[in-house]
Protein backbone atom coordinates (compact mmCIF):
# COMPACT_ATOMS: atom_id res chain seq x y z
CA UNK A 1 0.00 0.00 0.00
CA UNK A 2 1.17 3.75 -0.97
CA UNK A 3 1.99 5.78 2.50
CA UNK A 4 3.20 3.02 4.20
CA UNK A 5 6.84 4.56 4.56
CA UNK A 6 5.96 8.19 5.06
CA UNK A 7 5.60 7.94 8.51
CA UNK A 8 7.70 6.01 11.22
CA UNK A 9 6.44 4.82 14.70
CA UNK A 10 8.53 3.59 17.48
CA UNK A 11 7.00 3.12 21.15
CA UNK A 12 9.72 4.29 23.32
CA UNK A 13 7.67 3.40 26.94
CA UNK A 14 4.86 1.19 27.86
CA UNK A 15 2.47 1.29 31.20
CA UNK A 16 2.72 -1.79 32.73
CA UNK A 17 -0.74 -1.51 34.30
CA UNK A 18 -2.73 -0.39 31.26
CA UNK A 19 -2.57 -0.41 27.32
CA UNK A 20 -0.55 3.00 27.79
CA UNK A 21 2.08 3.66 26.06
CA UNK A 22 4.15 6.53 24.87
CA UNK A 23 6.71 6.59 21.86
CA UNK A 24 6.93 9.11 18.29
CA UNK A 25 5.13 9.29 14.95
CA UNK A 26 7.94 11.03 12.62
CA UNK A 27 6.34 12.78 9.66
CA UNK A 28 8.02 14.33 6.77
CA UNK A 29 7.43 17.54 8.92
CA UNK A 30 8.64 16.41 12.53
CA UNK A 31 8.38 14.51 15.20
CA UNK A 32 5.49 14.21 16.91
CA UNK A 33 5.34 12.89 20.75
CA UNK A 34 2.77 10.66 21.65
CA UNK A 35 0.69 10.50 22.99
CA UNK A 36 -0.65 13.52 21.11
CA UNK A 37 -3.13 16.08 21.23
CA UNK A 38 -3.84 18.15 17.94
CA UNK A 39 -6.06 21.56 17.83
CA UNK A 40 -8.30 21.64 15.04
CA UNK A 41 -7.64 24.01 11.66
CA UNK A 42 -10.68 23.43 9.96
CA UNK A 43 -9.90 26.68 7.51
CA UNK A 44 -6.05 26.27 7.34
CA UNK A 45 -6.37 28.14 10.83
CA UNK A 46 -6.35 27.49 14.70
CA UNK A 47 -8.46 30.00 15.26
CA UNK A 48 -7.38 33.52 17.05
CA UNK A 49 -3.94 32.10 17.07
CA UNK A 50 -0.87 32.27 15.06
CA UNK A 51 1.24 29.56 14.05
CA UNK A 52 4.43 30.32 16.26
CA UNK A 53 1.59 30.50 19.10
CA UNK A 54 0.66 27.27 18.37
CA UNK A 55 4.28 25.97 18.17
CA UNK A 56 5.53 27.65 21.91
CA UNK A 57 2.61 25.74 23.27
CA UNK A 58 4.15 22.43 22.23
CA UNK A 59 1.66 21.41 19.39
CA UNK A 60 3.90 19.42 16.77
CA UNK A 61 0.31 18.79 14.51
CA UNK A 62 -2.42 20.11 13.86
CA UNK A 63 -5.79 19.14 12.12
CA UNK A 64 -7.15 20.77 8.74
CA UNK A 65 -10.63 19.72 7.27
CA UNK A 66 -10.61 18.37 3.69
CA UNK A 67 -14.52 19.36 3.07
CA UNK A 68 -14.31 23.46 4.66
CA UNK A 69 -10.49 23.66 2.40
CA UNK A 70 -11.96 21.87 -1.10
CA UNK A 71 -15.01 24.73 -0.93
CA UNK A 72 -12.34 27.61 0.23
CA UNK A 73 -10.35 27.85 -0.98
CA UNK A 74 -10.17 25.05 -2.91
CA UNK A 75 -7.54 22.00 -2.84
CA UNK A 76 -6.36 23.92 -6.47
CA UNK A 77 -5.39 26.59 -5.15
CA UNK A 78 -3.82 25.40 -2.04
CA UNK A 79 -1.50 23.20 -4.44
CA UNK A 80 -0.29 26.16 -5.90
CA UNK A 81 0.77 27.35 -3.01
CA UNK A 82 2.85 24.51 -2.39
CA UNK A 83 0.45 22.84 -0.04
CA UNK A 84 -1.36 23.38 2.84
CA UNK A 85 1.98 23.96 5.70
CA UNK A 86 3.24 26.91 3.33
CA UNK A 87 -0.15 28.20 2.63
CA UNK A 88 -0.81 28.51 6.11
CA UNK A 89 2.61 28.90 7.63
CA UNK A 90 2.81 26.02 9.68
CA UNK A 91 6.42 24.17 9.68
CA UNK A 92 5.20 21.40 11.70
CA UNK A 93 2.88 17.64 10.92
CA UNK A 94 -0.92 18.36 9.63
CA UNK A 95 -3.28 15.45 9.46
CA UNK A 96 -6.55 15.94 7.56
CA UNK A 97 -9.71 14.26 7.78
CA UNK A 98 -11.46 12.89 4.90
CA UNK A 99 -14.69 15.12 4.64
CA UNK A 100 -16.62 11.77 6.22
CA UNK A 101 -17.79 13.61 9.92
CA UNK A 102 -19.83 15.66 7.22
CA UNK A 103 -21.40 12.74 6.61
CA UNK A 104 -22.27 13.05 9.90
CA UNK A 105 -22.76 16.61 10.98
CA UNK A 106 -24.53 17.35 7.43
CA UNK A 107 -27.44 15.56 7.36
CA UNK A 108 -29.78 17.34 6.20
CA UNK A 109 -27.80 18.67 3.12
CA UNK A 110 -26.34 15.28 1.95
CA UNK A 111 -27.57 11.96 0.61
CA UNK A 112 -25.20 8.68 0.97
CA UNK A 113 -25.04 5.94 -1.27
CA UNK A 114 -22.21 3.39 -2.02
CA UNK A 115 -20.48 5.49 -4.54
CA UNK A 116 -19.96 8.17 -2.35
CA UNK A 117 -21.91 11.09 -0.55
CA UNK A 118 -23.34 14.19 -2.12
CA UNK A 119 -23.98 17.39 -0.19
CA UNK A 120 -25.43 20.37 -0.76
CA UNK A 121 -23.09 23.23 -0.18
CA UNK A 122 -23.58 24.38 3.64
CA UNK A 123 -22.58 27.95 1.50
CA UNK A 124 -24.29 28.31 -1.58
CA UNK A 125 -25.85 25.07 -2.11
CA UNK A 126 -24.31 23.77 -4.52
CA UNK A 127 -24.54 19.94 -5.49
CA UNK A 128 -20.77 18.72 -3.85
CA UNK A 129 -20.12 14.74 -5.14
CA UNK A 130 -17.61 13.20 -1.99
CA UNK A 131 -16.42 9.81 -3.23
CA UNK A 132 -13.42 7.97 -1.85
CA UNK A 133 -11.23 8.94 -4.59
CA UNK A 134 -12.66 12.27 -4.65
CA UNK A 135 -11.45 12.35 -0.67
CA UNK A 136 -8.04 11.31 -1.76
CA UNK A 137 -7.66 13.42 -4.18
CA UNK A 138 -8.24 16.55 -2.12
CA UNK A 139 -6.28 15.61 0.52
CA UNK A 140 -3.43 14.40 -1.78
CA UNK A 141 -3.46 17.89 -3.10
CA UNK A 142 -3.35 20.04 0.07
CA UNK A 143 -0.27 17.57 0.81
CA UNK A 144 -0.45 16.82 4.85
CA UNK A 145 1.57 14.05 6.30
CA UNK A 146 -1.10 12.38 7.51
CA UNK A 147 -4.53 11.45 5.44
CA UNK A 148 -7.58 9.61 6.18
CA UNK A 149 -9.91 7.53 4.49
CA UNK A 150 -13.70 8.45 3.77
CA UNK A 151 -15.52 6.95 6.33
CA UNK A 152 -19.09 6.43 7.13
CA UNK A 153 -20.31 7.95 10.34
CA UNK A 154 -23.28 6.57 11.72
CA UNK A 155 -25.51 8.70 13.87
CA UNK A 156 -26.44 7.68 17.92
CA UNK A 157 -28.92 5.99 18.22
CA UNK A 158 -29.26 4.28 15.05
CA UNK A 159 -30.91 1.27 13.80
CA UNK A 160 -29.22 -1.77 13.36
CA UNK A 161 -29.94 -2.14 9.39
CA UNK A 162 -28.19 1.69 8.92
CA UNK A 163 -25.47 0.83 11.38
CA UNK A 164 -24.24 -2.24 9.18
CA UNK A 165 -24.96 -0.39 6.07
CA UNK A 166 -22.69 2.32 7.59
CA UNK A 167 -19.85 -0.33 8.70
CA UNK A 168 -20.22 -2.12 5.05
CA UNK A 169 -19.80 1.01 3.52
CA UNK A 170 -16.63 2.54 5.18
CA UNK A 171 -14.61 -1.21 4.64
CA UNK A 172 -15.32 -0.76 0.88
CA UNK A 173 -14.64 3.53 0.91
CA UNK A 174 -11.48 2.07 2.40
CA UNK A 175 -10.36 -0.44 0.19
CA UNK A 176 -11.14 2.46 -2.80
CA UNK A 177 -8.83 5.02 -1.07
CA UNK A 178 -6.56 2.82 -0.48
CA UNK A 179 -5.95 2.32 -4.25
CA UNK A 180 -6.87 6.06 -5.27
CA UNK A 181 -3.84 7.31 -2.88
CA UNK A 182 -1.10 8.39 -5.21
CA UNK A 183 1.42 10.13 -2.70
CA UNK A 184 4.36 7.96 -1.26
CA UNK A 185 5.17 11.20 1.37
CA UNK A 186 1.79 10.75 2.39
CA UNK A 187 0.58 7.97 5.24
CA UNK A 188 -3.18 6.72 4.61
CA UNK A 189 -5.15 6.18 8.01
CA UNK A 190 -8.15 3.63 8.30
CA UNK A 191 -10.76 4.34 10.00
CA UNK A 192 -12.80 1.73 12.54
CA UNK A 193 -16.91 2.71 12.68
CA UNK A 194 -19.56 0.49 14.48
CA UNK A 195 -21.69 2.48 16.91
CA UNK A 196 -21.70 1.30 20.29
CA UNK A 197 -21.92 -2.43 18.63
CA UNK A 198 -19.17 -3.69 20.33
CA UNK A 199 -18.63 -7.12 17.97
CA UNK A 200 -19.31 -4.76 14.90
CA UNK A 201 -16.82 -2.67 16.35
CA UNK A 202 -14.07 -5.97 17.02
CA UNK A 203 -15.55 -7.07 13.52
CA UNK A 204 -14.17 -3.87 11.68
CA UNK A 205 -11.20 -3.40 13.69
CA UNK A 206 -9.50 -6.93 12.47
CA UNK A 207 -10.87 -6.45 8.82
CA UNK A 208 -9.44 -3.26 8.28
CA UNK A 209 -5.97 -4.61 10.15
CA UNK A 210 -5.80 -7.25 7.83
CA UNK A 211 -5.38 -4.39 4.74
CA UNK A 212 -2.09 -3.21 6.70
CA UNK A 213 -2.92 0.68 6.72
CA UNK A 214 -0.16 2.57 8.22
CA UNK A 215 -2.52 3.65 11.21
CA UNK A 216 -5.81 3.35 12.28
CA UNK A 217 -8.36 5.46 14.06
CA UNK A 218 -11.27 4.80 15.95
CA UNK A 219 -14.32 6.84 14.51
CA UNK A 220 -17.83 7.94 15.39
CA UNK A 221 -17.66 8.35 19.34
CA UNK A 222 -18.87 11.16 21.00
CA UNK A 223 -22.09 11.60 18.60
CA UNK A 224 -24.47 11.15 21.27
CA UNK A 225 -22.83 8.37 23.89
CA UNK A 226 -22.04 9.16 27.31
CA UNK A 227 -18.55 8.56 28.60
CA UNK A 228 -19.15 5.66 29.60
CA UNK A 229 -20.55 4.40 26.36
CA UNK A 230 -17.43 6.20 24.61
CA UNK A 231 -14.86 4.29 27.25
CA UNK A 232 -16.14 0.85 26.36
CA UNK A 233 -15.83 1.39 23.01
CA UNK A 234 -12.63 2.37 23.06
CA UNK A 235 -11.32 0.37 25.58
CA UNK A 236 -12.60 -2.99 23.23
CA UNK A 237 -11.11 -0.98 19.92
CA UNK A 238 -7.95 0.07 20.58
CA UNK A 239 -5.95 -3.08 21.71
CA UNK A 240 -7.30 -4.88 18.85
CA UNK A 241 -5.32 -2.65 16.22
CA UNK A 242 -1.92 -3.06 15.27
CA UNK A 243 0.70 -2.18 18.16
CA UNK A 244 3.28 -1.50 15.94
CA UNK A 245 0.54 1.16 14.15
CA UNK A 246 -0.14 4.85 15.21
CA UNK A 247 -4.21 4.75 17.44
CA UNK A 248 -5.95 8.04 16.65
CA UNK A 249 -9.27 8.36 18.65
CA UNK A 250 -10.68 10.94 16.47
CA UNK A 251 -13.02 13.94 17.89
CA UNK A 252 -12.21 13.49 21.27
CA UNK A 253 -11.11 16.01 23.78
CA UNK A 254 -12.10 16.52 27.26
CA UNK A 255 -9.64 15.73 29.89
CA UNK A 256 -10.78 12.77 31.32
CA UNK A 257 -11.67 11.05 27.74
CA UNK A 258 -8.28 11.27 26.58
CA UNK A 259 -6.60 9.37 29.84
CA UNK A 260 -9.18 6.83 29.22
CA UNK A 261 -7.92 6.29 25.89
CA UNK A 262 -4.42 6.66 26.59
CA UNK A 263 -5.40 3.77 29.09
CA UNK A 264 -6.65 1.61 26.07
CA UNK A 265 -4.11 2.32 23.96
CA UNK A 266 -4.26 5.22 21.68
CA UNK A 267 -2.02 7.52 20.82
CA UNK A 268 -4.08 10.64 19.08
CA UNK A 269 -6.56 13.07 19.79
CA UNK A 270 -8.08 16.00 18.34
CA UNK A 271 -11.01 18.07 19.40
CA UNK A 272 -12.45 21.83 18.79
CA UNK A 273 -12.85 21.48 22.81
CA UNK A 274 -9.68 23.91 23.56
CA UNK A 275 -10.31 26.85 21.12
CA UNK A 276 -13.98 26.80 21.13
CA UNK A 277 -14.57 26.90 24.44
CA UNK A 278 -11.73 29.64 24.87
CA UNK A 279 -13.49 31.65 22.67
CA UNK A 280 -16.35 31.28 24.34
CA UNK A 281 -14.76 32.31 27.78
CA UNK A 282 -14.82 28.52 29.41
CA UNK A 283 -11.17 28.30 30.33
CA UNK A 284 -9.77 25.20 32.19
CA UNK A 285 -7.48 25.32 34.92
CA UNK A 286 -5.50 22.42 36.89
CA UNK A 287 -8.04 23.41 39.82
CA UNK A 288 -10.84 23.21 37.58
CA UNK A 289 -12.68 25.29 34.56
CA UNK A 290 -13.46 28.74 34.85
CA UNK A 291 -16.21 30.85 33.30
CA UNK A 292 -14.17 34.02 33.17
CA UNK A 293 -17.18 36.42 33.04
CA UNK A 294 -19.03 35.38 36.11
CA UNK A 295 -18.71 39.22 38.55
CA UNK A 296 -16.48 37.14 40.88
CA UNK A 297 -13.25 37.54 38.92
CA UNK A 298 -14.00 40.99 38.36
CA UNK A 299 -11.00 42.55 41.08
CA UNK A 300 -9.24 39.11 40.89
CA UNK A 301 -5.80 40.55 40.16
CA UNK A 302 -4.37 36.87 40.43
CA UNK A 303 -3.27 34.77 37.28
CA UNK A 304 -5.62 32.24 35.83
CA UNK A 305 -3.71 29.28 36.50
CA UNK A 306 -0.76 29.78 38.97
CA UNK A 307 0.90 26.66 37.77
CA UNK A 308 0.58 27.36 34.14
CA UNK A 309 3.62 29.13 32.43
CA UNK A 310 1.73 30.56 29.11
CA UNK A 311 1.66 34.10 28.16
CA UNK A 312 -1.66 34.50 29.62
CA UNK A 313 -1.03 33.26 33.05
CA UNK A 314 2.37 34.86 33.00
CA UNK A 315 1.31 38.45 32.17
CA UNK A 316 -2.66 39.17 32.51
CA UNK A 317 -4.95 39.07 35.53
CA UNK A 318 -8.23 37.35 35.92
CA UNK A 319 -9.65 40.40 36.12
CA UNK A 320 -8.09 41.92 32.90
CA UNK A 321 -9.35 38.77 31.03
CA UNK A 322 -12.75 39.43 32.55
CA UNK A 323 -12.76 42.85 30.91
CA UNK A 324 -11.78 41.75 27.66
CA UNK A 325 -14.43 39.09 27.65
CA UNK A 326 -17.01 41.39 28.41
CA UNK A 327 -16.02 44.16 26.49
CA UNK A 328 -15.91 41.46 23.51
CA UNK A 329 -12.82 42.40 23.10
CA UNK A 330 -10.69 39.90 19.99
CA UNK A 331 -7.54 39.45 22.07
CA UNK A 332 -10.18 37.82 24.77
CA UNK A 333 -10.52 34.59 22.07
CA UNK A 334 -7.33 35.03 21.63
CA UNK A 335 -5.23 34.62 25.19
CA UNK A 336 -8.09 32.81 26.35
CA UNK A 337 -6.85 29.79 23.13
CA UNK A 338 -3.14 30.52 24.42
CA UNK A 339 -3.99 29.33 27.64
CA UNK A 340 -6.58 26.42 27.02
CA UNK A 341 -4.03 25.35 24.10
CA UNK A 342 -1.14 25.26 26.22
CA UNK A 343 -3.83 23.40 29.36
CA UNK A 344 -3.99 20.38 26.52
CA UNK A 345 -0.49 20.31 25.74
CA UNK A 346 0.69 20.48 29.24
CA UNK A 347 -1.72 17.27 29.75
CA UNK A 348 0.29 15.17 27.01
CA UNK A 349 3.37 16.40 28.61
CA UNK A 350 2.19 14.79 31.81
CA UNK A 351 1.02 11.90 30.61
CA UNK A 352 4.21 10.83 28.77
CA UNK A 353 5.88 11.23 31.71
CA UNK A 354 4.13 9.72 34.11
CA UNK A 355 3.72 6.53 31.36
CA UNK A 356 7.54 7.01 31.56
CA UNK A 357 7.73 7.01 35.16
CA UNK A 358 5.14 4.37 35.88
CA UNK A 359 2.78 6.42 37.60
CA UNK A 360 -0.08 6.70 34.58
CA UNK A 361 -2.28 4.14 37.02
CA UNK A 362 -2.07 7.29 39.46
CA UNK A 363 -2.76 9.96 36.82
CA UNK A 364 -5.73 8.37 35.79
CA UNK A 365 -7.24 7.91 39.26
CA UNK A 366 -6.53 11.22 39.63
CA UNK A 367 -8.70 12.58 36.74
CA UNK A 368 -11.60 10.05 37.51
CA UNK A 369 -12.04 11.64 40.95
CA UNK A 370 -12.18 15.34 39.92
CA UNK A 371 -15.87 16.47 38.84
CA UNK A 372 -15.88 17.52 35.61
CA UNK A 373 -16.16 20.79 34.56
CA UNK A 374 -16.29 22.14 38.05
CA UNK A 375 -14.69 25.97 38.91
CA UNK A 376 -12.79 25.49 41.58
CA UNK A 377 -14.59 28.38 43.38
CA UNK A 378 -18.01 27.64 43.02
CA UNK A 379 -19.31 24.21 45.49
CA UNK A 380 -19.14 20.84 43.46
CA UNK A 381 -21.44 20.67 41.24
CA UNK A 382 -22.44 23.85 40.27
CA UNK A 383 -20.59 24.61 37.57
CA UNK A 384 -21.50 22.11 35.35
CA UNK A 385 -19.56 20.63 32.26
CA UNK A 386 -17.58 22.18 29.50
CA UNK A 387 -18.88 22.84 26.09
CA UNK A 388 -20.05 20.02 24.21
CA UNK A 389 -17.01 18.16 22.41
CA UNK A 390 -18.08 19.28 19.15
CA UNK A 391 -16.24 18.33 15.58
CA UNK A 392 -15.69 21.01 12.54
Amino acid sequence: MRGRSAIRFSIDHRDGATHARAGTIETPHGTVRTPAFMPVGTQGTVKALTPDQVRESGTEMILGNTYHLSLRPGEEIVREAGGLHRFMGWEGSILTDSGGFQVFSLASLRKVIDGGVEFRSHIDGELIRLSPERAVAIQNALGADIIMVLDHCAPYPVKEKELEEACARTLLWAERCAAAHARDDQALFAIVQGGIDLDRRVRMARDLAALNFPGYAIGGVSVGEDLDQVRRVVAATAPLLPAERPRYLMGVGSALEMLEGIAAGVDMFDCVLATRNARNAFLFTRSGAVRIRNKKYEKDMGPLDPSCRCTTCRKFTRAYLRHLYGRGEILAATLGSLHNLQHFQDLMAEARGAIAAGRFPDLLASARARPAGADPDEPEGAAGGPLASEKP
